[in-house]
């Protein structure tokens, strides 16, 4: 096509042909036979329209087709997870996927989600929101029952999210995000640290307001939280992951903003072969 385009506009042709080699591997790649195949429950609120998760849809078949594996997505409302209905909900699922998101509506059934992953030994990748009920419902199952993210109850007496101080007298709600790249330190020996490979120093995007409240990170820790990605001063939690657990693992920024075809995010490359 381009070079259709090229001689009917009359341009000067380029000199160099185009390299499609890695375009072509990925072909081969995608029509070879697949050696597994796996389910994935993805919990979020608007699962009705799913391509507001798209970059989250694109990653985990980015790291699918990387670890030779046919890969079905199970798209699950959060506002019908339960201790009820998780049993078949999660029914046939090789792993947990909750991605990001704003506001209260439909936290309780994530939370749930993380909760069956955990006591169920289920794989579960945790996307910015994803960390966050992560650490919610540990803090509920070890610490107290109350437990909770300011952004959905301002009064809570354990606020295991919450607002950095520089954040709380910024009025205008956009101005008190954490937006685009920042530096994160990978603990090593960590689930994290394996994913990243050699890697010291990460970098990643960010999209969210609320933050891990630092001053829970001890009774955490002793309930099984591994801190495995932080700020390079330490102020700020990047990755969590827990002890004895085959795979779970979150990060508060958005790892799916830099998947490609080629090269698939280490964190959703992790996640898919832990499943195995």
């Amino acid at each position: 096509m381009g070079e259709y385009l090229i001689n009917r506009l009359g341009f000067e042709k380029q000199v160099h042909e185009p390299d499609w080699s890695e375009w072509q591997r990925l072909i081969e790649e995608t029509e070879t036979r697949f050696e597994h195949e796996i389910t994935i429950a993805l919990v979020g609120k608007y699962v009705i329209l799913q391509d507001a998760y798209l970059s989250v849809k694109e990653a985990l078949f980015h790291a699918a087709r990387h670890n030779k594996i046919r890969l079905s997505i199970k798209w699950i409302d959060a506002e019908l997870v339960t201790d009820e209905t998780a049993p078949a909900l999660f029914h046939g699922c090789d792993g947990i996927l909750v991605p990001g998101g704003f506001g209260d509506r439909a936290i309780e059934g994530k939370i749930v989600a993380a909760k069956w992953a955990r006591t169920h030994k289920i794989p579960y990748l945790g996307l910015c929101l994803g960390m966050q009920v992560l650490c919610i419902e540990l803090a509920r199952a070890f610490i107290k029952s109350t437990a909770h993210s300011m952004e959905c109850d301002e009064t809570t007496d354990t606020p295991i999210v919450a607002l950095m101080d520089a954040q709380k007298n910024v009025t205008k709600k956009g101005g008190t995000m954490r937006l685009g790249i920042y530096h994160c330190k990978l603990l090593p020996g960590s689930k994290a640290a394996f994913a990243y490979e050699t890697q010291e120093i990460v970098n990643e995007r960010h999209r969210h307001r609320f933050e891990f409240n630092n001053l829970y990170r001890s009774a955490l820790q002793d309930a099984g939280l591994i801190i495995s990605g932080e700020s390079p001063d330490g102020g700020l939690v990047e990755i969590v992951e827990l002890k004895d657990h085959p795979f779970m693992v979150a990060s508060q920024f958005h790892p799916e903003f830099l998947s490609r075809p080629q090269k698939p995010h280490p964190l959703f490359d992790a996640f898919i072969a832990a499943t195995l």
